[in-house]
This record gives C-alpha cells, sequence and structure tokens, in this order.
C-alpha cells in the first residue's frame, strides 16, 4: 500500500476510535457542528453526480494580481494529496493533529476539540496549494515593496477538503486577499468544505490577510487558519463572513517569539443561518501585542457565536491583550453569543475585555433620519460606518482599504444582510 493510501486509512482510524466532537465540548457548545459522516462524504471519495469541476474551469485554488501593484516574487505549488511524493510536500513541516480528548495544557484542550476536524481533513483531501512568499527582485538593496496578491478559491467538488499553506520569508511585506464565494461556481448543489490553511511568518515579515466567505444557504463550512509568527512579525486578518446551514471560521495564532503582533478583525452576518468565529490566540514570548475584536449581525432566525480566548504563557512578560466583541440583533429573533476569555499567568500584563450586545443606537437613527433618509439606509449606512471603522483598526492603513476599495466590499455585504425579507422591526 502507498502512503498517501496509508495516511488517509489512519486519519480515518483515527475517527472512528477516538470519536467526533462531543456535545459537551467547550469549544463548540453555543453550536455544534455536524456529524463525521457530513465532512467525509461518499466513503469511495468520487464527487457527487454533476459536481466535478476542472481546474481550468476556475474551480479550487487560482492566484490572481491587484490592479498594478507590485508581485514580487511567489513560488507557488499545486500539489495532488493522492500522490505520496506530492502529499509528503503538501505536509512538510507541519504537525498531525491532536487526538481528540488528550491535552498537557489550556491550548492543548480547545485543538483537542477541533482535531476532530483536523482528521477528517486529512482523510479526505486530494488537493493542496503551497505558497512561499519572497521580495521583489533588488529589495536587497533598499526597503522592500510589498508583495500583493488575490487567492481565489471555488469548490471543485461537493464534499472537499482543501489546504493551503502559505509561508512569508523574514522581513517581506505581503498583502493577500482571499476570497470563498458561490457566485459563479460551477456545482451548484450545496457543498460540504473542511479547510486548512497554515501560514508561517519568518522574523520581521509582516501579512495583511482580507479573508471573505460567502457560502451558499445550504453549504456546510469549516475554515480553520493556523498561524505561526517569528520574532517582530505582524499579522493582521479581517474576516468578512455570511451564515449558511453551517459556517464555522477558526483562527490559531500562536505568538512565541518576542515583539510579534496579530490584529484579527470579523465582520460577521447571519441572517436565518448559522454562523461562528472562534479566535484562539497564545502569547508564549515577551513584548507580544494581540487585538481581537468582532462585529456581529444577526436577523430573523440566526445563531451568531463568537468565541474569543487569548492565554498569556508564564513566560509572556508585558504581554499587551485586548477583545473587543459587539452583537447587533438587526431583526427577528436571532440568538447572539458573545465570549470573551483571558487566560493570564504573568502579572506583568496589560488586557482588557468587552462584550456589547443590543440594537443600533436610537439615537443615531434619529440623526439619520432627519438627514431624509429611509431607515433602512439610515441603518445601513451607521452599520457600514461601523464595519468601516472595524477594518480600519485592523490594518491601520488607508492606502490598502483604497487599494482594495473596502467601502464597497462593505456596503454591498451590508445591503444584502439588510435586503427585504431579511429585515424586520426591532427596537
Amino acid at each position: 500500500m502507498d502512503t498517501a493510501r496509508a495516511d488517509i486509512l489512519a486519519a480515518r482510524h483515527q475517527l472512528q476510535t477516538r470519536g467526533w466532537i462531543s456535545r459537551k465540548a467547550e469549544a463548540f457548545r453555543h453550536l455544534p457542528p455536524p456529524d463525521a459522516a457530513v465532512w467525509l462524504g461518499d466513503e469511495s471519495g468520487r464527487a457527487a453526480p454533476g459536481c466535478e469541476a476542472h481546474p481550468l474551469t476556475g474551480a479550487g485554488w487560482t492566484l490572481h494580481p491587484i490592479g498594478h501593484s507590485p508581485q514580487g516574487r511567489v513560488d507557488a505549488r499545486w500539489l495532488d494529496a493522492s500522490d505520496a511524493l506530492q502529499r509528503a510536500e503538501l505536509w512538510a513541516g507541519l504537525s498531525a493533529p491532536l487526538g481528540a480528548g488528550i491535552a498537557d495544557n489550556a491550548d492543548d484542550r480547545a485543538e483537542g476539540d477541533a482535531a476532530p476536524f483536523s482528521w477528517a481533513h486529512r482523510a479526505l483531501c486530494r488537493h493542496g496549494l503551497r505558497l512561499r512568499i519572497g521580495g521583489t527582485p533588488g529589495a536587497e538593496r533598499g526597503p522592500r515593496e510589498p508583495v500583493w496578491l488575490q487567492l481565489r478559491h471555488q469548490p471543485r467538488r461537493a464534499v472537499e477538503a482543501p489546504m493551503l499553506v502559505i509561508e512569508v520569508l523574514a522581513g517581506v511585506h505581503c498583502v493577500l486577499v482571499e476570497t470563498h464565494d458561490r457566485q459563479s461556481v460551477a456545482c451548484q448543489q450545496p457543498v460540504v468544505q473542511n479547510l486548512q490553511a497554515h501560514i508561517v511568518l519568518g522574523d520581521g515579515a509582516t501579512l495583511q490577510h482580507l479573508r471573505i466567505a460567502t457560502p451558499g444557504a445550504a453549504d456546510h463550512i469549516a475554515h480553520h487558519v493556523h498561524a505561526r509568527l517569528g520574532r517582530d512579525a505582524h499579522y493582521a486578518q479581517a474576516l468578512v463572513a455570511s451564515g449558511s446551514s453551517y459556517h464555522l471560521q477558526r483562527n490559531v495564532i500562536a505568538l512565541q517569539a518576542e515583539g510579534a503582533v496579530a490584529r484579527s478583525a470579523g465582520l460577521l452576518l447571519a441572517a436565518d443561518s448559522a454562523l461562528e468565529h472562534q479566535v484562539r490566540l497564545s502569547h508564549g514570548a515577551a513584548g507580544t501585542t494581540s487585538t481581537i475584536e468582532d462585529l456581529a449581525l444577526a436577523s430573523g432566525s440566526a445563531r451568531a457565536v463568537v468565541n474569543a480566548h487569548t492565554r498569556i504563557a508564564p513566560g509572556a512578560a508585558q504581554a499587551d491583550v485586548r477583545q473587543r466583541l459587539t452583537g447587533i440583533p438587526t431583526g427577528g429573533q436571532p440568538k447572539l453569543v458573545l465570549r470573551p476569555h483571558l487566560e493570564i499567568h504573568h502579572d506583568q500584563v496589560q488586557a482588557i475585555h468587552s462584550a456589547t450586545w443590543g440594537a443600533l443606537s436610537e439615537e443615531a437613527l434619529f440623526y439619520a433620519r432627519q438627514r431624509g433618509l429611509d431607515e433602512r439606509t439610515a441603518r445601513g449606512l451607521i452599520v457600514q460606518g461601523m464595519a468601516s471603522a472595524l477594518l480600519q483598526r485592523c490594518f491601520a492603513d488607508d492606502t490598502l482599504l483604497d487599494t482594495l476599495d473596502i467601502d464597497a466590499l462593505l456596503r454591498a455585504a451590508v445591503a444584502r444582510h439588510l435586503a427585504p425579507g431579511q429585515e424586520a422591526e426591532h427596537g
């Protein structure tokens, strides 16, 4: 038996022996994921009828330029995980998922809760992309220009487990826009997608990462992003996500070297759907900084959950930690759960967290209506302003926001959320 097939069978065996995520698992208590069978699909691994999509149709991972911005040097490898050598290359340098329920510390316990997703991914993964991002030619002789990239993913199969590995070399500044949408996808039936992404930033590297995930209403989506930051590396991720039948966005970010900085911002839009954003940050070195900020909008019968957990290890002196979670019901009777959590094992730190739940300010709505705006337009402008400020604080770069036309993106996203049929009176 070849090693690729052996690895797939071993992953399935782990799921069978360890079991799926328990309904009592703390990390998934408020929005339990569907059973393992949903994520594994057909045992044979065949695509559902009429849903096989070839890469030439735009399915899978595709790379695109952003305007006339510098592209720099990008080594991209599209790999076949059913081939033993390519599978080994795809997973090179990445640790195997933990066994569920086996853990030595709080971070491992959280990963233990989610480990079944990793095993299911390993069992089903057939294709992946590795990116190695360097600087622009001649950058060694002067200031390095940022590398601008757009990465799109369209489903290739009805049940799939895509893989993405990104390495940003030391000292390189990269801007990455990653999009997952179903607007022009070849597969029109509901999709099940269990994605694993691994990001490694070298010393002094910077990655400004905009992620857009807009699945179909009946899709089951789970995206797991794991990031490791080197000394003085900066990682800023802004997520714009809408709900579906089940939609999980989970970030696990490790700041294990001095001076590392991580910022996470999430704009969550759930209308009669399910959406959860989990962010786990671990500070393992001195002088590290992190911010988690989410704005969750929910309407109708939506279920929206924000789980933020930041751990400061005993050796992380002078760590600076902030969490700010905001939930706004925009109509109907949604369920909104905001869970900020700090785990502090050092005295010399700064740590702040907050959670605010409530309707839009009646005073702000009143003044907007005084300018001749109807209520839906007024609500849209207020929410768009809040979302724009959220992303501005995450990226702290007006040029980047203008280049990516963030205002247009947010305007469209908010308008879809507040569209007729989704909006109801909510005082």
